[in-house]
């Protein structure tokens, strides 16, 4: 994990100059998107000095996890604090600024209650406190203990204002750093003690605290993180041909799949292009991974391996208005965009699939997707005393032709997926689609 950080440490002195994400022509960073990919990028911002952003969103696998070690197995990565691990797979964030407001309709198909927005895996990043859903997520993992663990937002700022960046926090948000920060400042931000500050300037820091999501935010939502320069997006302009797998993926996707219910293809709702998400959320019904470390972490997590994801509904319990919605949405996380679904540094790279990184190929996901339902069930061995077949290895399972029981098994989605009555070649041409969605496409 040092290592890891050293590397991002490195590469932010370099990347904030430049337009990342295999985008080589893309416009240059404005003074915020500047700031925000410095910070984005800067490993002194974690408790230990020792963990960036870019530590669990590597531009090189679509801006999710980058560690193949880490893929293979939990797909959690692991803290500032050495041991310490979060609970689910960090999701990509690129395209995630377009998401809106968490907020509650009426699903237009089934006509129930339907939540859309949001960030996190769970919508806990409402955008209700900056009004942008990736701004609010942006300043919970500075602040979690599970990941980079600082114990205030204050202690993020004072090193934002000590940092040396190609463009200043002042120069972007003036009168940022005028704050009477304590002499011990440092000392007590790297004990993990907040700091002691006079009313009006924790009024200040706390409003810098804003402005500094408001930079990553502006950061990922700028062509670096968001570029639309996939095949696909060169298709829809008419530079690039589909293959015929594609195109069968893509009838697919549209048609006998029903991939378009939830990753939609029609333009975003600012004319952006397909985004591939509709930001609501679903249980698909997606076993445990067994290798979530988050099992042995007993301070954090008392359940130990009895602990389930209660996704959006464990989120909706704590808040009073949405608290009568929660056991409808127990176990559902948020639609991941696919874009970028597939990028990786080379074909070989394993990358976790789902909220918990139970699968580790887009060939696994997609054949879950189509014979969940049909599979029988995964049964324990004769003879063993343990309910082993809840925690069962997605290799194990494919190779016993079964699918371990979901992680919730309420609400999970028996519309939409589970037998879609696709053989090898179909399945094949869904993956092929699937990979033309990786941004830094250049035609041959």
């Amino acid at each position: 994990m040092l290592a890891m950080a050293t590397k991002h440490h490195l590469r932010s002195l370099c990347l904030p100059l430049l337009a990342v994400s295999g985008a080589a022509s893309a416009a240059p960073l404005t003074p915020a998107e500047q700031l925000g990919s410095s910070i984005f990028f800067d490993d002194r911002l974690a408790i230990n000095g020792n963990q960036a952003c870019a530590v669990c969103h590597g531009p090189e696998v679509g801006w999710t996890g980058p560690s193949e070690a880490v893929n293979l197995g939990g797909g959690v990565y692991e803290g500032s604090i050495a041991g310490r691990f979060g609970n689910r797979k960090a999701p990509s964030a690129a395209y995630a600024t377009p998401s809106p407001v968490l907020s509650l309709g009426i699903d237009p198909k089934t006509k129930l209650p339907q939540f859309v927005g949001g960030n996190f895996w769970d919508g806990r990043a409402t955008g209700e406190k900056l009004g942008h859903a990736a701004a609010d997520q942006a300043q919970g993992p500075f602040l979690n203990p599970l990941e980079q663990a600082l114990p205030d937002g204050a202690c993020v700022v004072l090193r934002v204002c000590k940092a040396n960046y190609p463009v200043a926090f002042e120069a972007v948000y003036p009168g940022s750093c005028a704050i009477a920060f304590p002499g011990d400042a440092d000392a007590r931000c790297a004990e993990g003690k907040k700091l002691e500050l006079a009313p009006v300037d924790r009024g200040k820091a706390d409003a810098a605290y804003d402005d500094v999501a408001r930079a990553i935010a502006a950061f990922e939502a700028s062509p670096a993180v968001n570029a639309y320069t996939s095949k696909y997006d060169a298709f829809l302009a008419g530079k690039a041909k589909l293959t015929m797998m594609e195109k069968m993926g893509l009838m697919l996707f549209k048609h006998r799949a029903g991939c378009v219910s939830c990753h939609s293809l029609e333009p975003g709702p600012k004319g952006e292009p397909p985004l591939l998400t509709d930001y609501t959320f679903e249980n698909l019904g997606v076993p445990r991974n067994p290798q979530n470390p988050f099992y042995d972490e007993p301070k954090f997590n008392p359940d130990g391996r009895e602990w389930i994801d209660p996704g959006l509904g464990g989120f909706l319990a704590t808040r009073p208005e949405y608290k009568d919605q929660a056991a409808g949405n127990l176990g559902r996380h948020r639609v991941p965009t696919l874009r970028n679904v597939d990028k990786r540094p080379h074909p070989g790279f394993v990358k976790a699939y789902m909220h918990n990184g139970y699968f580790k190929s887009l060939e696994q996901v997609v054949h879950f997707y189509n014979t969940r339902d049909d599979k029988p069930a995964c049964l324990d061995d004769p003879g063993t005393t343990i309910d082993e077949s809840r925690f069962l290895h997605v290799d194990a399972a494919l190779a016993r032709g079964c699918w371990p029981a979901p992680e919730v098994g309420v609400n999970v989605n028996n519309e939409r997926i589970g037998d879609l009555h696709l053989h090898g070649m179909q399945e094949a041409a869904l993956v092929a689609f699937l990979r033309t969605l990786s941004d830094g496409y250049t035609a041959p």
